[in-house]
């Protein structure tokens, strides 16, 4: 395991901005211990750091056979960002690295306009290291995830993209603007909502298809142009990207029905979803059945085999 310390490494990628880089903490990343095929981008929660978070998942994230993620994964590279400091509504507007304001903890749909700006910027950093990474292995053999407000954030960037990858990994998260999600995809007049499996050709130019009406009310949200998005292309997006996620039963934080209920709604969407809850678990991930979770998840449902070599 190879922890980069080289500015060359650890540097924002190229096609963020001058100015946007100047924001954005360098990301902790551990290099692979064999040839690389695969990236893994994990954000970390409300607080903490790239360092801090993925130094301990690396070094206690261990499965029931002993062996860590590095070790299990051997050709995958870790990427740790690190959110920039903004003011805290949630604590008294004190300085601290989270990926967009927050209002409440308890209830994270309270005053959601506050996190507008930080999903904005922080998702357009994110996408830029993704694109990076694409520049050396395919979309297919990248992981996107991460704990508690990480995985908040993980979930909107994954939204945000008009391609599929390996697979998303979410540990005791929520879903922003979740009640905006569940108003598209459960509207309350079920004879206004056509079949999200259509593929009707009137259905493709339909406003009310919740296919269409996700991806556009993401980018919408986060500034993007969504427009020349038609369901047509829901075969080749996201929502092909296969998804786990675990959130403990006695979260004291983060309520693990938010983590069930985003589930739920991606499962509507016709996204292939893993959720479990560990029910003795608080504000964490569980160690070792979680990391075995994930584990599988990542060799049967993303195909990230320990003996893939990307050619």
């Amino acid at each position: 395991m190879a922890e980069s310390t080289d500015e060359g490494d650890k540097s924002s990628p190229p096609n963020v901005s001058l100015e946007k880089n100047l924001r954005q903490p360098n990301p902790f990343i551990v290099q692979p211990t064999s040839d690389h095929t695969h990236t893994a981008i994990f954000l970390h929660g409300l607080g903490s750091n790239g360092e801090k978070f993925g130094a301990e998942l690396i070094q206690s994230g261990i499965s029931s056979r002993g062996a860590t993620l590095t070790a299990t994964f051997p050709g995958m590279k870790f990427i740790f960002p690190t959110a920039r400091k903004r003011r805290s509504s949630a604590f008294k507007r004190a300085t601290l690295n989270q990926w967009f304001d927050i209002a409440s903890l308890k209830d994270p749909m309270e005053r959601n306009h506050l996190q507008v700006d930080g999903l904005i910027e922080s998702a357009d950093y994110i996408r830029s290291i993704i694109s990076q990474e694409m520049k050396a292995i395919p979309s297919q053999n990248i992981l996107l995830g991460g704990l508690s407000q990480g995985c908040a954030m993980a979930f909107f960037v994954l939204l945000s993209i008009v391609f599929s990858i390996g697979g998303f990994v979410g540990m005791s998260g929520w879903l922003p603007f979740y009640d905006d999600f569940d108003e598209i995809v459960n509207p309350l007049d079920p004879q206004e909502a056509d079949s999200i499996f259509s593929t009707d050709k009137e259905t493709d130019n339909a406003d009310n298809d919740p296919f269409l009406q996700t991806i556009r009310f993401v980018r919408d949200l986060l500034s993007l142009d969504g427009d020349k998005i038609t369901t047509s292309m829901r075969d080749s997006t996201c929502f092909q990207t296969p998804v786990f996620l675990g959130h403990g039963g006695k979260d004291e934080k983060i309520d693990c029905q938010l983590s069930e209920d985003a589930a739920n709604l991606f499962k509507s969407l016709g996204m292939d979803v893993s959720w479990k809850c560990y029910p003795e678990l608080g504000h964490w991930y569980k160690i070792p059945e979680e990391i075995d979770d994930i584990e599988e998840f990542l060799q049967k449902k993303a195909g990230f085999c320990p003996t893939d070599r990307y050619a």
